[in-house]
């Protein structure tokens, strides 16, 4: 492929630098992908691919050569680059001489359309990026519906969050409100049942009302959810803890409670 050769001072690699640090503001939703995988997960979901950099000489195997193709064929532009270069934009150790940065998909609760049996997740304040990209994995797994976010702490363009959700933010739709207020007030227009996950309540998820539609909130990894909430009459549900520990990841957690949800509305 005859493309264009860029070194490590050109304003497309320093662009990268800042999307893999996730300090500057992000308002187009740009993130960066790394490696075969990602790049398969991109072309999948026909995903927007806004740069493509190339290093032939870190390709370790014919796939990735053909994928290099087909994302040259899709993206808007692509360039080619040095091992050097490869390295200083890359977080991974061996990225097959692919990097990307690709678009998030948009949603908005005016456009979201819903079954008649949807599962909600909300997240109130999750702050570390992998246990947000696990949820999302978790997810796509048990076919939730939806994902909400509210008093957001990570952005969902953070690179740990797409490697933990293994792609799967390019697909499960996402979005997001300011307030609790704003989320409640969506819930209850769509007719959503709500259960609230309290390490400190005594009624366990087993024992809980599921309905036809059901949304389940989840806190901050460190403080739960926002006392907000508690001015709602929503139930809260928690995990018993059989053990010496007070309570589970969250990420772990919140896949317990998801697939029991999905069990209860009549999912596998």
């Amino acid at each position: 492929m005859d493309l264009q050769q860029i070194g490590a001072s050109h304003p497309r690699i320093k662009r990268v630098v800042d999307l893999q640090r996730n300090t500057k503001p992000n308002p187009e939703k740009l993130f960066v992908a790394e490696g075969l995988w990602a790049h398969n997960a991109l072309l999948e979901a026909d995903t927007r691919i806004e740069a493509f950099f190339w290093c032939p000489e870190a390709s370790y195997s014919n796939e990735a050569k053909v994928r290099a193709a087909q994302i040259v064929e899709r993206a808007e532009r692509s360039y080619r680059i040095s091992e050097k270069t490869l390295a200083r934009i890359a977080e991974r150790e061996k990225p097959d001489g692919l990097v990307s940065v690709a678009q998030l998909p948009r949603w908005t609760p005016d456009t979201i359309e819903l079954p008649e049996s949807a599962l909600v997740l909300v997240a109130d304040g999750i702050e570390i990026p992998g246990n947000l990209g696990t949820l999302v994995r978790t997810m796509d797994g048990c076919a939730a519906d939806l994902l909400v976010l509210v008093n957001r702490r990570t952005r969902l363009t953070h690179p740990k969050v797409f490697r933990a959700s293994h792609g799967m933010v390019l697909t499960v739709p996402t979005i997001e409100f300011e307030s609790v207020a704003e989320v409640a007030g969506w819930l209850s227009r769509n007719d959503f049942t709500v259960l609230l996950t309290d390490a400190n309540t005594h009624q366990s998820y087993r024992s809980a009302t599921y309905g036809r539609r059901t949304a389940i909130v989840l806190g901050n990894e460190r403080y739960g959810f926002s006392k907000e909430w508690r001015d709602y009459p929503y139930s809260p549900i928690t995990l018993p803890m059989l053990g010496r520990a007070d309570s589970l990841n969250v990420s772990i957690a919140g896949a317990i409670f998801m697939y029991e949800a999905r069990a209860r509305m009549g999912g596998s």
